[in-house]
């Protein structure tokens, strides 16, 4: 008897199969990607700038080692009380509103007063100048300070009164060592941003009825509405998140 043979199976069209497959995936499939820790740097020093110096009451230190250990402010301290000191740090004498006008603390940041008359006589200079700009980069860089000014006169109508601010050169300072952990600098970082958060959280609930977050994703849903624009500018103006990175150390060197 005959021995049948089993035919082949045409596999001429698979590859093409394949490449459709892996092209429908590609096009379906959302890939998550890392975006890391936010962060704005500052712009690079004029070489003909002359930096002032760093007044240490302005400057809120934190310094974590090679053994994860944490020294704020010249002492030790545990991360989980990180976030309170840092609070301390960013309401220091007060912000004229939320924490009122709190006693005066020689060794923290002294807030200015944003003063409404004054405010608004800035905004009527800086109209003025900027229509008597000699040059496109002139008038720019006028403006760029006009809407300052407009920003905080739209802050006092928002919050109803005059506030506070801290001083252009109040940030709050981290260095870590090379050795340190990534875990311990994730978590001093997450103190360190909760603590602007909550202080946001607390102003934003006091002043329009919702928290910091609710009033970003309403305005990333209507990103034409100034309104909400003012109101983030506002609550920013006040509690500014300046968070500055040093270069790691070396091991033992951070503290």
């Amino acid at each position: 008897m005959a021995r049948r043979e089993i035919p082949e199976i045409n596999a001429g069209s698979m590859a093409d199969i394949a490449f459709l497959l892996l092209i429908f995936w590609l096009v379906t499939t959302t890939i998550d990607s890392d975006e890391g820790i936010r962060r704005q740097l500052p712009p690079p020093i004029p070489p003909d700038m002359v930096v002032p110096p760093v007044v240490a009451r302005n400057v809120f230190v934190v310094l974590v080692n090679a053994n994860n250990d944490l020294l704020v402010e010249g002492e030790e301290l545990r991360i989980d009380k990180l976030k309170d000191k840092a609070k301390e740090f960013l309401i220091a004498n007060g912000d004229g509103l939320t924490y009122g006008d709190l006693p005066e603390n020689e060794n923290l940041p002294v807030r200015a007063k944003v003063n409404k008359a004054e405010i608004a006589a800035s905004v009527a200079q800086y109209e003025q100048l900027v229509k008597t700009a000699d040059t496109d980069e002139r008038k720019d860089n006028l403006t760029k300070v006009l809407n300052n000014y407009r920003e905080k006169l739209a802050a006092i109508e928002l919050f109803g009164k005059e506030y506070k601010i801290l001083p252009a050169s109040a940030l709050i300072s981290m260095r870590n060592d090379n050795n340190t952990s990534y875990d311990t600098y994730i978590q001093v970082q997450n103190e360190l941003e909760a603590a602007v958060a909550e202080l946001r959280d607390e102003l934003c609930k006091d002043k329009f009825g919702i928290s910091y977050k609710e009033l970003e994703d309403n305005y990333e849903k209507n990103p034409t509405d100034q309104n909400l624009l003012n109101r983030i500018e506002a609550i920013r103006d006040v509690y500014p998140q300046r968070i500055s990175e040093a270069e790691p150390e070396d091991a033992g060197a951070a503290y």
